[in-house]
C-alpha cells in the first residue's frame, strides 16, 4: 500500500502545478495518470507571458531544454473562406508550445512520485481518509484528469448535465519543401455560425491544425470542410485524410460541475474551467492548480469540505458559470459576429486582447 499526503490523479499543467505546490511545502505528493509521458494533447498550444510568470518559469530558461517554442507577435484572423485581418504587436503576446514536450516538462519539474500508466477505476472513503485502486491511502485527492477525469465522475456521481465543447486536431512535423508555405503567423479561421473556430498554428518545424464547437452536432461535416478548405490553401496536400486526435472539455465557468467533497477537489478541465470565448484551458488549469494547493497548505491539516471552502469560493469568483444563449439569439449573434471579424478594430480590442490573450490594453 502506497501513503502519500496527496494524490493527484492526471499528470497535467493542473496536476503537475499542484504537485510542485504541495511539494515544495513538504507534503508527499504522488501524481497518478492513465497516459506515459511524453503523450499527445489536443491544444492549439500557444502560452501568454502570464502564464509563464504564474508558472515562475523563464521561456528562455524552457527554450533551452530543447523545447519548441515559437514566438507569436501576430495573428491572422476571420471567418472560415473569407479574408483574414492581420493583426500585430509590438512585443512578444504568446508562445506557441508542443504540448508532448511542455505536459512532460512540467511532471517532471514537479519532483513528485509519479504513477504512469495507472488509471483510477476504484475509489473509496475509509477511516476519513481515500482508497484508490485498493493500493493507495491519502488523505487528499486532486482530481486534474480532464474532462473525462474519475475524480470528477465521482463527484457528480452521474452524467454531466451541461454539454461539452468538443475539438479534433492533428500535429505533425514540416515537410521541408512544405515548410516555406506555412505562415509563422497563428491563423485563427471562425465558423460561419460562430459556433466555434478552427486554427492552424506553427510551431517550429511543426503545425498544429484543429477545429473545435460548442456540440458535437454535424461535426464530422465541419472537419470534412475543414480540411477541403485547408486543401484548398495548400496547408494540407491534396486528398489528405490526416488521423484526427479528438478531445472534450467544459466552458461554461465552475459550476457545471461540483469541484469538492471531503478531503477531494477538482482542478482545470475537470472542474470545467476553460475560458467560454476561446476555449483556452492552460491558464486555468495552472491557476487552479496553485489555487487549490494554497488552500491545501492553509487548511494546516485539515481536508473537510469547510476547510476546502475557500478554493471553491476563489473559483467561482474567477470563473463564473455562464449559460448557452438560445438559438433565435445565437442566430442573431452569429450575423453580427460575422460583421464584426471584418473589423480591424473588433478584431484586436475584443477578439484577440480580451478573449484570446485575456489582456485588459490594447498595445
Amino acid at each position: 500500500m502506497i501513503r502519500c499526503d496527496a494524490l493527484v490523479v492526471g499528470g497535467g499543467p493542473a496536476g503537475s502545478t499542484c504537485a510542485r505546490a504541495l511539494g515544495r511545502a513538504g507534503w508527499n505528493v504522488v501524481v497518478a495518470d492513465r497516459a506515459r509521458f511524453p503523450r499527445d494533447k489536443v491544444c492549439a498550444g500557444w502560452l501568454t507571458p502570464e502564464v509563464f510568470g504564474l508558472l515562475e518559469l523563464d521561456p528562455a530558461e524552457y527554450r533551452a531544454t530543447g523545447a519548441t517554442l515559437q514566438e507569436i507577435s501576430g495573428f491572422r484572423t476571420g471567418v472560415i473562406g473569407d479574408a483574414l485581418i492581420e493583426t500585430t504587436y509590438p512585443r512578444v503576446v504568446s508562445y506557441a508550445i508542443r504540448r508532448r514536450e511542455f505536459d512532460a516538462f512540467l511532471l517532471r519539474r514537479a519532483d513528485a512520485q509519479v504513477l504512469e500508466e495507472t488509471p483510477v477505476k476504484t475509489l473509496r472513503r475509509s477511516a476519513g481518509r481515500w482508497v484508490v485502486n485498493d493500493t493507495i491511502e491519502t488523505a487528499v485527492v486532486v482530481g486534474a484528469g480532464g474532462h473525462f477525469c474519475p475524480v470528477a465522475k465521482h463527484l457528480r456521481g452521474g452524467a454531466d448535465t451541461s454539454s461539452p465543447v468538443v475539438a479534433k486536431e492533428i500535429e505533425f512535423k514540416l515537410d521541408p519543401e512544405h515548410a516555406h508555405r506555412i505562415p509563422a503567423t497563428p491563423e485563427l479561421f471562425f465558423c460561419r455560425d460562430m459556433e466555434g473556430y478552427a486554427w492552424s498554428v506553427r510551431k517550429g518545424d511543426y503545425l498544429n491544425v484543429g477545429i473545435g464547437r460548442r456540440d458535437s452536432k454535424a461535426f464530422a461535416r465541419h472537419i470534412e470542410e475543414f480540411v477541403a478548405f485547408l486543401e484548398r490553401r495548400q496547408t494540407l496536400g491534396p486528398g489528405s485524410r490526416p488521423r484526427w486526435h479528438g478531445h472534450a472539455y467544459m466552458a461554461w465557468g465552475a459550476g457545471a460541475r461540483p469541484i469538492l467533497a471531503d478531503g477531494m477537489l477538482v482542478v482545470g478541465d475537470a472542474a470545467g474551467l476553460a475560458f467560454p470565448e476561446s476555449g483556452e484551458g492552460i491558464k486555468p488549469a495552472i491557476e487552479s492548480g496553485r489555487l487549490a494547493a494554497d488552500v491545501l497548505i492553509a487548511s494546516a491539516g485539515r481536508t473537510d469540505v469547510g476547510a476546502l471552502r475557500p478554493y471553491a469560493e476563489a473559483i467561482h469568483r474567477r470563473y463564473p458559470s455562464t449559460k448557452p444563449s438560445p438559438a433565435p439569439v445565437r442566430a442573431v449573434l452569429a450575423t453580427l459576429g460575422r460583421a464584426l471579424l471584418r473589423s480591424p478594430t473588433f478584431t484586436r480590442h475584443v477578439v484577440l486582447n480580451r478573449w484570446f490573450l485575456r489582456t485588459a490594453s490594447g498595445s
